[in-house]
């Protein structure tokens, strides 16, 4: 079951951070409500409005390109990747799962940036639904991962 082992709520101070949540344009209802969910949720972490940047592309795959210049640009401490990806009759909701997940996971890699994963992978729009939440879990992830970060760094200093 979804959100099952779903982990206790760990307080999060992120403020003086800026982040960038990068969402789809497909399935506009889905993923506006998985933005402005991600974008709640970083203010409630204590992110400024300023500080939390929003970018839309297309689809799913263009996420990891455009989650990669927001890292190169250094002007974000993390990414939020946010959109959905509906099977349909074709094997090409395979190809676009498997490049996007390990896209994102290269950039995150590559530049020691944490980067949240908030792609919905269902079957239809209803299992989306159910899931608006994915949003705000990506932000609590990766700015909780960010802290974390910078807590190893601090020690091995």
């Amino acid at each position: 079951m979804s959100g099952e082992g779903t982990p206790n709520d760990v307080a999060i101070d992120a403020h003086g951070r800026r982040i960038a949540v990068v969402a789809t344009r497909w399935h506009a209802e889905i993923s506006d409500a998985l933005l402005a969910g991600a974008v709640e949720e970083a203010y409630a972490c204590g992110i400024a409005a300023d500080d939390v940047e929003r970018v839309r592309v297309p689809g799913a795959f263009e996420l990891p390109v455009v989650a990669d210049a927001l890292a190169r640009s250094r002007r974000v401490d993390a990414v939020v990747c946010l959109g959905v990806v509906v099977r349909g009759g074709t094997p090409h909701f395979d190809y676009v799962c498997r490049a996007v997940t390990d896209g994102c996971v290269r950039v995150s890699l590559d530049h020691g940036l944490p980067v949240g994963f908030g792609v919905l992978t269902v079957d239809d729009l209803d299992q989306a639904r159910a899931r608006l939440d994915k949003g705000r879990e990506a932000v609590r992830a990766v700015l909780e991962t960010l802290l974390v970060i910078d807590d190893v760094r601090g020690r091995s200093a």
